[in-house]
């Protein structure tokens, strides 16, 4: 087991931390485990295919689609965007919750001071480094205020099984929205299937509703 990533006792909660950590709002309910979920004090490692090889010097992540000119940066060039820490939960739609993970990177909502929005996009694709994996997610979720690009949990930078060096964190929708490995995001008018979702996962995702099947 990984001591670093165990958490002994009861889960962290938001009261001492420093005034500039996003707070998820879902921290602050009484109950924070949705329907059906259990919380875990480790942090399961679950992928599609196990995690791909990346290199530093040949990372890029691109914001594609809807936008008046793509943009792209390089890992050095990613590392220098302002950064912000988030509070937040973690549920896996296999019906584990790890509570009060702190989070490290950059906030989704700092694209849009580098690329102009058009043709008002509704959607968003985010697309990963294993093997053309995408998933899916309405544009509010996208941007949503605890929503960050992470590659640090809980003071350390975050390990390869578990999506580093850069992984999607969406706090409010199950885990599989947050992406691991993300190389790019692109904007589209429409609700366009990912990887799990074209195999029957829900197009949205919200585990308060149990939202983890299309059929649900």
């Amino acid at each position: 087991m990984d001591e670093k990533r165990f958490q002994p006792g009861e889960a962290p909660t938001p009261q001492g931390l420093p005034p500039d950590v996003i707070i998820s709002p879902d921290t602050l309910l009484k109950n924070r485990l949705p329907p059906r979920q259990v919380r875990t004090r480790k942090w399961p490692v679950l992928d599609a295919s196990g995690p791909p090889r990346i290199d530093l010097k040949k990372w890029m992540f691109q914001v594609l689609g809807l936008v008046e000119h793509p943009k792209s940066w390089d890992w050095q060039e990613f590392q220098t965007l302002p950064r912000t820490r988030v509070f937040a939960d973690f549920h896996c739609v296999t019906r584990w919750s790890r509570l009060g993970n702190l989070w490290e990177g950059v906030r989704t909502s700092e694209l849009l001071n580098h690329v102009n929005l058009e043709s008002n996009p509704r959607y968003v694709l985010v697309h990963a480094y294993d093997g053309g994996w995408t998933t899916n997610m309405p544009i509010d979720a996208f941007f949503a205020g605890d929503a960050l690009f992470a590659d640090k949990h809980d003071g350390e930078p975050i390990p390869l099984e578990h999506g580093g060096p850069l992984r999607l964190i969406i706090p409010r929708l199950y885990a599989w929205k947050s992406a691991k490995w993300v190389r790019g995001v692109e904007f589209l008018g429409y609700d366009q299937a990912g990887f799990w979702e074209e195999g029957g996962y829900h197009m949205n995702g919200n585990p308060w509703r149990e939202e983890r099947y299309r059929s649900d």
